[in-house]
């Protein structure tokens, strides 16, 4: 998928970009998503203050690499980082069937685990992903995610830290991809209409 003309892949134009096939014009500029990122620490920070123990912060990979750094920067009590991949998109589509591509990177056992997305829209990787910290012995489990897609979503699971709820439409940038491609992006860009 990746060739030397990457340059060619991706076009940046006066107010859009272009990635492959698709079009994608300005959404949520950086300074918006420091904000959210900024009150979603806030809240943290309240709800584990005083911890005795060292909760862990489980990011989810790759999307949300971006949001779990700049989160983990403002977390203000000692933390762990650790890692999984979880997968069900192909292009724009998600294909209803998540797999877990990466194992954890440490053992959660009897542990207080803070679970970092990108974005959640139906809600079916957080079900997976739940299951699998339940068989994994996680003590308690809360989910932060940057961006929420409310009419999307189609779980019960709860999402106990928000930083934006946006429509449900296909967004890139700041973490998020098309096909690989635009993760790198300061801003959030929508797909053109």
């Amino acid at each position: 998928m990746f060739n030397r003309n990457f340059a060619a892949l991706i076009l940046f134009f006066m107010d859009r970009i272009k990635v492959y096939d698709k079009t994608f014009v300005p959404y949520i500029p950086h300074d918006e998503l420091m904000g959210c990122i900024d009150k979603v620490a806030e809240e943290i920070n309240r709800d584990y203050a005083g911890a005795e123990d060292v909760p862990v912060v489980l990011c989810i990979l790759n999307g949300s690499i971006m949001f779990t750094g700049e989160l983990m920067q403002r977390l203000n009590f000692p933390c762990q980082l650790v890692s999984t991949k979880m997968t069900s998109y192909v292009g724009t589509s998600t294909t209803g069937e998540v797999k877990q591509t990466m194992p954890l990177t440490a053992s959660l056992k009897g542990r207080r685990v803070i679970v970092t997305e990108d974005i959640v829209d139906t809600g079916l990787t957080l079900v997976a992903l739940k299951k699998i910290l339940e068989e994994e012995g996680a003590s308690d489990v809360k989910i932060c995610t940057m961006l929420f897609k409310k009419d999307a979503y189609r779980a019960n699971e709860k999402i106990d830290y928000i930083g934006k709820e946006i429509p449900n439409r296909f967004i890139l940038g700041f973490g998020l991809d098309y096909n690989e491609l635009g993760r790198n992006l300061r801003d959030i860009y929508v797909l053109e209409d």
